[in-house]
C-alpha cells in the first residue's frame, strides 16, 4: 500500500440536483440536496484512500462548523487530516448546482484557506511519501511538498508554484476546458518536467519529458455529475506515476478515476 499525500484546500460543498438551470428571476424546486467535503484537495485525498493509498492530507480550515464537519466526514473516507485550524477564518463554502445530464455549475463563497509552511502540521511525513499532489499552500508548503518522491501538481496552486526553479514539478496536471487553468498553466509550464491536459470526453495528452495520448475510460453507468473529475483523475494519475508506472499507465489510472467520479453524485 503506497503512502502519499495532498497539500490543498478543502471547500464546504451543498450539492443541489435541478433539472435545469434556473432563468434570471425564476424559482426551482430541488430534492435531495446533500452536502460533501470537496475542493481539489479534498477530492483528490479521499480518491486516493479508495484506490489504496494512506493518505496524509495537510489543510487549512475554518475553526467553524462547516470546518469540523469537513475534517471529520474525510477521516471517516481513510483520509489522515492534518489541520492547521484558523479560529478567525470562515471555511469556504461552494454551492453547486447538478443538472440532468451531468453537468455542474458552482459558486464559491469566501476566501480559499490554505496550509503554510510554518503551520505545526507533522510535516515530516511527507519525507515518506512516495508522491505528493499539491492544490494550494505558501512557498514553505510547497518546499515541505518538494520532499515527497514525486511532486505532482494543479496550477491552481499558483503562487506557490511560480517560486519553483526549472522542472521542480515531476508533473502538471490542468483541464483545456477551464480558461484560468490554461492561462496559470501557460504561465508556470518551463516548471514542469511534464505537462498532463485533460480534455473531457476526448482524452487527454501530455508532453514534455515524453509526448503521447490517452482514450477517456468507458462509463461504468450513465453521467450523473461532473464535478470532481478532473481532480478524480489527478488522483488517479498520482497514484500511477507514485506508484512507479509509466506515464501512460498513470494516465489511463487517472481517466478509470475520473470516469467512474461522472457516474456518481457529488464528490467522491
Amino acid at each position: 500500500m503506497p503512502r502519499l499525500a495532498v497539500v490543498g484546500h478543502v471547500e464546504w460543498v451543498d450539492f443541489i440536483p435541478v433539472e435545469r438551470m434556473p432563468m434570471q428571476g425564476e424559482v426551482v424546486h430541488a430534492q435531495g440536496a446533500f452536502a460533501r467535503a470537496a475542493g481539489g484537495g479534498g477530492v483528490v485525498a479521499v480518491v486516493l484512500a479508495e484506490l489504496g493509498a494512506e493518505v496524509d492530507f495537510f489543510t487549512a480550515l475554518g475553526d467553524d462548523a462547516h470546518g469540523h464537519a469537513a475534517a471529520d466526514q474525510l477521516r471517516e473516507r481513510g483520509v489522515d487530516v492534518q489541520v492547521a485550524w484558523r479560529p478567525d477564518r470562515a471555511t469556504r463554502r461552494a454551492l453547486t448546482l447538478l443538472e440532468g445530464d451531468g453537468e455542474r455549475t458552482i459558486v464559491t463563497v469566501g476566501d480559499r484557506l490554505e496550509p503554510l509552511g510554518s503551520d505545526e502540521l507533522e510535516w515530516e511525513r511527507l519525507r515518506e511519501a512516495a508522491g505528493v499532489y499539491f492544490t494550494a499552500g505558501d512557498p514553505g508548503a510547497l518546499e515541505r511538498a518538494r520532499e515527497a518522491g514525486v511532486l505532482v501538481a494543479s496550477p491552481r496552486g499558483r503562487a506557490a508554484l511560480e517560486t519553483l526553479h526549472t522542472q521542480a514539478i515531476d508533473a502538471l496536471v490542468f483541464s483545456r476546458r477551464d480558461a484560468d487553468e490554461r492561462e496559470w498553466t501557460r504561465r508556470l509550464e518551463r516548471r514542469a518536467r511534464l505537462m498532463v491536459e485533460t480534455r473531457g470526453a476526448e482524452g487527454g495528452a501530455w508532453w514534455g519529458r515524453s509526448e503521447g495520448t490517452w482514450k477517456p475510460a468507458p462509463l461504468e453507468g450513465a453521467p450523473r455529475d461532473a464535478y470532481g473529475c478532473g481532480d478524480s483523475f489527478a488522483a488517479g494519475f498520482t497514484f500511477g506515476l507514485a506508484s512507479g508506472g509509466s506515464v501512460a499507465e498513470a494516465a489511463a489510472q487517472g481517466a478509470r478515476c475520473g470516469a467512474r467520479c461522472l457516474t456518481r453524485a457529488g464528490a467522491p
